[in-house]
């Protein structure tokens, strides 16, 4: 659910990002009619299932081949790091495979399609 700010339609130099009213009339804080949505304990997810990737599984990030040993496939799911380079990138890749690992970010179509271009 998205919460926006209170009239950020109605001036360019509003940001959406949810800030609490404080006005002493303001509407939304009253709470009156069916304003704006905010946010309140009730929205939270269930402790279990906070911090879970869309997939259902936990996200570990790694950054060189040895972190992936400790990874349970079941639950966990690999993020490669930004900051990994292409041939380290390849490696990891390879071995996450061979573990039957699910990995959320694999590379780009971007990518992919510059490495069809050069087989070719």
């Amino acid at each position: 659910m998205k919460f926006r700010r209170v009239e950020q339609w109605r001036y360019k130099k509003l940001a959406p990002s949810w800030r609490r009213p404080r006005g002493k009339h303001n509407k939304v804080r009253k709470y009156i009619d069916s304003r704006l949505s905010r946010p309140l304990i009730g929205y939270k997810k269930k402790s279990s299932e906070r911090g879970l990737h869309p997939s259902g599984l936990r996200e570990v990030l790694v950054t060189n081949l040895s972190e992936l040993d400790g990874i349970d496939k079941n639950t966990q799911a690999v993020m490669i790091s930004a900051t990994i380079g292409g041939r380290k990138r390849g490696t990891i890749l390879a071995e996450a495979e061979k573990l039957k690992l699910k990995i959320l970010n694999p590379g780009t179509k971007k990518e992919e399609k510059a490495e069809d271009e050069v087989e070719e």
